[in-house]
């Protein structure tokens, strides 16, 4: 039995879909049965970012209503053998088209099957993340160092822990520029995590690499030119068990298997 992980903010923008693609890629790559659940029913991004669109036939809501089965509507990333699948969202149906009971049997239908299943939670914490978050084991909480997108990561924080999943909620600081912080004028990291009081998984800089990567329909986790391709592969190891620093002084714990990166209790 896989575990479900969503990949939620509160905000709009601040890099989930790029988070969940780059995260299930790398875990793919490693040899892990990876599928990717776009919940965002209505813009449906995450086939885009990894260059998937033209194979969709079927999505989320087909296999809701069952005009098809989960089988059926999964695609298949032929870069990564068959490890990493998407099972896409609609384009045209209603968001309150889908409910807490056919989302958590098709997720759970899906965790026989994969190691991770990592959904891509829509923005707000309205109907269509309290879906994705009901039937969630855990979460990546992802933020910006901007006081707008903590404020919102703090308020998903807050109804997560009221969860009390069997995982818990960590963080990742997306778009980092390191000289803002350098001169005084961006959310120190440290600050970030001390107001949230979650868990650190990892750090992405902001650079013009992963817009290049994502326009072009793949991730840039593979490009070894990339410092933000550098920290998805970390975050998404961490994950398995391997002991990698987070590069910065204040934050060099080590992390362990998935009990100790989600803290399972």
């Amino acid at each position: 039995m896989g575990i479900s992980i969503v990949v939620t903010s509160g905000k709009g923008g601040v890099g989930k879909t790029t988070t969940t693609a780059n995260v299930s890629t790398v875990l793919a790559s490693l040899g892990k049965k990876v599928c990717m659940v776009d919940l965002d029913i209505g813009l449906r991004n995450l086939d885009a970012v990894m260059g998937l669109t033209n194979r969709i036939v079927y999505d989320i809501v087909d296999v809701a209503q069952h005009r098809v089965v989960v089988s059926q509507a999964l695609v298949r990333d032929p870069r990564f053998e068959d490890n990493l699948y998407l099972l896409a969202a609609s384009q045209f149906a209603d968001k309150y088209v889908l409910d807490k009971d056919s989302v958590g049997s098709i997720v759970g239908e899906l965790k026989q099957r994969f190691d991770f299943v990592m959904i891509d939670c829509p923005a707000g914490i309205e109907y269509g993340f309290q879906n994705a978050v009901s039937i969630a084991d855990g979460a990546l909480v992802v933020t910006n160092p901007e006081v707008a997108s903590v404020s919102d990561a703090d308020r998903v924080v807050g109804i997560l822990e009221n969860m009390n999943m069997p995982i818990t909620p960590h963080l990742i600081i997306n778009r980092i520029r390191k000289n803002m912080i350098n001169e005084g004028t961006s959310m120190k990291i440290d600050d970030i995590v001390n107001h949230l009081g979650i868990p650190l998984l990892g750090i992405v800089i902001d650079e013009d690499r992963v817009i290049s990567a994502s326009n072009s329909g793949r991730t840039v986790a593979f490009d070894q030119y990339s410092e933000a391709g550098r920290s998805y592969q970390n975050i998404a190891r961490r994950m398995l068990g391997e002991d990698i620093p987070l590069d910065l002084s204040d934050h060099t714990k080590k992390v362990g298997f998935w009990g100790r990166v989600f803290g399972k209790k």
